[in-house]
């Protein structure tokens, strides 16, 4: 798939700038744009960055809304894909920051060797991340309850998107959120997620062997219902084999929403420091 004019743009100002370029991967059901104070933050602390949509992503949260179709069909093979794509536009190896699907796809992108450091925060598991957590399994079930989901795009009520994002925030904070950020998202991400240990071909899987794959720092929110602290406990102890720098961080009282929430900066802190510390 194509990148779009803005992708392009962003690479062709990472790579003039000469600084570390940090590529930021959003998740199931965001945009791009919600990694806007992140980007401010890095760059104020000299890095470039460069934030990717999923392939067909609409550059506007008004747009998505109104065209919910256009995220439908899209797999976590294809996304990864892309984003490779992205990263051999860079001159330099860049740093990969993700959240949710964007934290696999940062942990897919790192094991093929293409990421200079990583961070992955309340990450999808992967095929060999066994446990399943009755929160996960309930956050999953507005799309994997319905075999037909799977080529369909959904978009989360905002019941759904309290307990599977919000939980951790108060309700004004959490109505605040729903009005600003979230999208229609592709059903399949989630059936993959949720057959990898079952699909031997499955697209959710992570060569965390690769020599080449870098530190890596593994984020977990305590409250996170969608990525519990037993998923992110697991891939990190299948990533801890891997000789590069692994590393695993708890943030307390925090829920799936730490990216973007009142509390994104503390968690963008940690990801930063990490960044100074290795890459």
């Amino acid at each position: 798939m194509s990148l779009s004019a803005r992708e392009q743009q962003e690479i062709d100002r990472a790579n003039e700038s000469g600084l570390t370029p940090v590529v930021f991967v959003h998740g199931l059901w965001m945009l791009a744009s919600s990694w806007q104070p992140w980007r401010s933050l890095f760059e104020e602390n000299g890095c470039t960055t460069v934030a990717p949509g999923w392939p067909d992503d609409p550059e506007s949260v008004a747009e998505a809304r109104r065209h919910p179709e256009v995220f439908a069909g899209k797999s976590v093979g294809q996304v990864t894909d892309h984003m490779a794509q992205v990263v051999a536009g860079l001159r330099q190896r860049p740093v990969v920051i993700g959240h949710s699907f964007g934290g696999l796809i940062t942990q897919q992108l790192a094991g093929r060797g293409l990421a200079a450091a990583s961070v992955a925060i309340d990450s999808a598991p992967f095929r060999g991340v066994l446990p399943l957590p009755l929160s996960a399994l309930r956050s999953a079930l507005p799309v994997i309850g319905n075999p037909a989901n799977y080529r369909r795009s959904v978009a989360l009520s905002y019941p759904q998107f309290r307990y599977s994002f919000a939980n951790a925030v108060g309700e004004e904070e959490a109505r605040s959120l729903y009005e600003t950020y979230p999208v229609a998202g592709s059903g399949i991400p989630l059936f993959q997620a949720a057959t990898a240990n079952v699909n031997p071909a499955t697209e959710a899987r992570v060569d965390t062997g690769h020599a080449g794959r870098g530190p890596l720092l593994l984020i977990s929110g305590e409250r996170d219902h969608i990525a519990p602290r037993a998923i992110a406990a697991a891939s990190y102890r299948r990533q801890r084999r891997n000789p590069a720098v692994t590393e695993f961080l708890e943030i307390t009282g925090r829920g799936h929403s730490l990216v973007f929430d009142s509390g994104w900066h503390e968690v963008a802190t940690a990801a930063l420091d990490f960044v100074r510390k290795h890459a």
